[in-house]
């Protein structure tokens, strides 16, 4: 199977007349609801066709292989979205707009252009959109309110983890992530550690968290008594990566133990111990402040993504 990557970099089967020879990294046009666009064939891996084809993923028509001229078109089609960009930010600075413009795409063909941005609200762009079209004659001009999530995605980029976007390499919808998620998982509550280059909290903090619960129910709950071989105790916090629990004794001292080197008593232990409000304390936990740091601009999920680009 031979795929194209459109906007988000989403995978869609190629449709490839019987006629017409299409061969890996040739650079094709599409056919799309927006018009015709530009993309590069490429083989699909066995295991990827098989989920293309269980999802009933829609394959978009060829309508040919690029020649040189068509190449020689596209350059100079994207000096023209540059050139586009360019003039659309100059009318919304003049205009005193609340919105940041991303992206200018011209479709092949060159009969429809968009223009990606983002704002904080609703935007009154009409007399915006009467300046462009004194600018973008005989084109059709769509304007598109996306969010920060689908910002990203548009931009690409490298993670924390070094490796592309999530949201632009393979996620196709965001998840609804929250502080708990970080807060169970032992991440430390500050901004440069859970949030992505969107300013929201990392898609990625919910890959693993069904595991930290999993392996959280087979280890002593926080709070139970305990007898270890140091005596009595109670616990107070758990490491789930380490499969370890930290034991508080009636003086004051917190040692660390394997799970199953302490059993659980049926039995009131008279030590206080401090949780956090999830319920879930982990000894690998390094709580972070920032006095200028306000939770909720990274758990803000409103707005942050559209879902339909």
């Amino acid at each position: 199977m031979l795929a194209v990557k459109l906007i988000k970099n989403k995978q869609y089967p190629l449709e490839i007349p019987e006629n017409i020879i299409v061969k890996h990294g040739d650079m094709v046009i599409v056919l799309t609801d927006k018009g015709e666009e530009v993309a590069q064939a490429y083989l699909v891996p066995p295991q990827i066709e098989s989920i293309l084809i269980r999802k009933k993923v829609p394959s978009v028509p060829l309508v040919r292989v690029m020649s040189a001229d068509d190449l020689a078109s596209y350059e100079e089609l994207c000096k023209l979205e540059n050139d586009g960009y360019k003039e659309c930010l100059n009318l919304i600075k003049e205009h005193k707009l609340q919105m940041s413009l991303i992206q200018c795409k011209y479709t092949f063909d060159r009969k429809k252009v968009t223009f990606y941005y983002t704002a904080p609200e609703r935007v009154d762009f009409r007399n915006l959109l009467k300046d462009l079209t004194k600018v973008f004659k005989r084109v059709r001009i769509d304007l598109k309110h996306i969010g920060v999530r689908d910002e990203t995605s548009l931009c690409s980029g490298n993670g924390l983890c070094g490796r592309p976007f999530c949201c632009c390499s393979f996620k196709r919808q965001f998840d609804s992530i929250n502080i708990k998620l970080a807060q169970d998982q032992g991440m430390p509550i500050t901004p440069s550690k859970i949030s992505g280059t969107c300013g929201r909290l990392l898609c990625c903090l919910s890959y693993e968290y069904n595991n930290y619960i999993e392996t959280a129910k087979e280890m002593v709950p926080i709070g139970s008594g305990v007898m270890t071989q140091d005596g009595l105790g109670r616990v107070c916090a758990l490491n789930i990566l380490t499969n370890k629990v930290s034991v508080k004794f009636s003086d004051g001292k917190i040692k660390e133990f394997f799970n199953n080197e302490v059993e659980m008593i049926d039995a009131d232990v008279n030590i206080d111990i401090d949780t956090n409000s999830s319920g879930y304390k982990y000894a690998s936990m390094q709580q972070q402040s920032d006095d200028d740091f306000d939770i909720k601009q990274i758990t803000n999920d409103k707005g942050s993504s559209t879902g339909n680009i």
